[in-house]
């Protein structure tokens, strides 16, 4: 059987392993919103980074405390430390809006990562991305219910998804000096030093079944992320990449089997216009750096956990264009 995946085409094998992390994502952010009916969201979120942690250490030390060392110890903390805010909010937006609609906003993030690429990294985009990238935003505003009632809680979804950009920018800096290993094992570290402390203010002793439940949402989000990876490796971003927008479908679908959750016109127009940009963002974004292998690295994004950030080594950033 893994002799016959390994010979499909790569861009099938990414397609794959996309959409089957989107089935242990999606689930991720079930057992949230299930574990945050006994536990404050922000306790959840603890259990999720010192999980993590536990996972990460062996492998991370494994070479021993060479493989972990930096030379820039005050942007791993600061990176982890906009890391746990995301995390804290993500989870609290999990626990108290529609599965989908965070989902939808989630993704996001390469909408904020455009003018932040610009500020920070010295990236020349052109008119098309621009067009796109306010196209984009024009969906946040269609699924923000332009005239209704917003649940104040989007905002702190989309606020998290702006943090995601930022911390992508820092990942983007670090992988000059540091290896992936040693950006996920500091990031893990400072994620479950930062979330204790609200965790802390909200303490209750999980149940035996809660805790299952923070067992499982923590094994389903390593197996996501881990075949979130894969499949970004694997594959060629303008093939792969709309296949990650299956999250939108296994989140509605588990929202509305689950909790009963039924999507609104605002969210799924909000959220097809956001997918269209950020895929046509995504296909720019190739075209213009062919031949770019990826390298990946994690930060802690979308829907309580972490994620994969693919960063591609290309030619220079300042010298593109679109």
């Amino acid at each position: 059987m893994t002799d016959k995946f390994n010979s499909l085409p790569d861009n099938v094998r990414g397609a794959l392993w996309l959409l089957m992390a989107g089935v242990f994502l999606s689930a991720m952010g079930v057992f949230i919103k299930l574990a945050s009916e006994e536990l404050h969201p922000f306790q959840v979120a603890f259990f999720r980074a010192f999980f993590g942690l536990l996972v990460i250490v062996p492998f991370a030390l494994r070479t021993g405390l060479s493989g972990v060392r930096t030379t820039r110890p005050g942007m791993h903390l600061v990176r982890g430390l906009i890391g746990g805010v995301v995390l804290l909010a993500m989870f609290y937006s999990v626990a108290h809006l529609p599965l989908a609609d965070v989902t939808a906003l989630s993704f996001t993030k390469p909408l904020f990562l455009i003018p932040l690429a610009v500020l920070f990294l010295g990236e020349t985009i052109r008119l098309r991305r621009t067009v796109a990238t306010i196209v984009g935003f024009g969906g946040v505003i269609v699924m923000l219910r332009p005239g209704g009632e917003t649940d104040p809680v989007a905002f702190i979804a989309l606020g998290a998804a702006a943090l995601v950009a930022v911390i992508t920018i820092f990942i983007k800096i670090l992988s000059r000096t540091d290896s992936p290993n040693t950006m996920v094992f500091w990031s893990s570290l400072i994620l479950s030093v930062v979330t204790l402390a609200p965790a802390l203010v909200y303490w209750r002793m999980p149940s035996l079944e809660v805790f299952l439940m923070l067992v499982a949402l923590a094994v389903c989000g390593t197996i996501g992320q881990s075949m979130l990876i894969r499949g970004y490796s694997a594959g060629e971003a303008t093939a792969v990449t709309p296949f990650d927008y299956s999250r939108l479908i296994y989140a509605g679908v588990a929202g509305f089997l689950v909790f009963g959750e039924i999507p609104d016109l605002w969210t799924v127009a909000g959220a097809l216009i956001i997918v269209a940009s950020t895929i046509y963002i995504a296909r720019r974004e190739a075209r213009l750096k062919p031949g770019s292998r990826p390298t990946t690295a994690t930060f802690d994004g979308p829907a309580g956990g972490s994620s994969p950030e693919t960063v591609r080594e290309g030619p220079p950033q300042a010298a593109r264009g679109g």
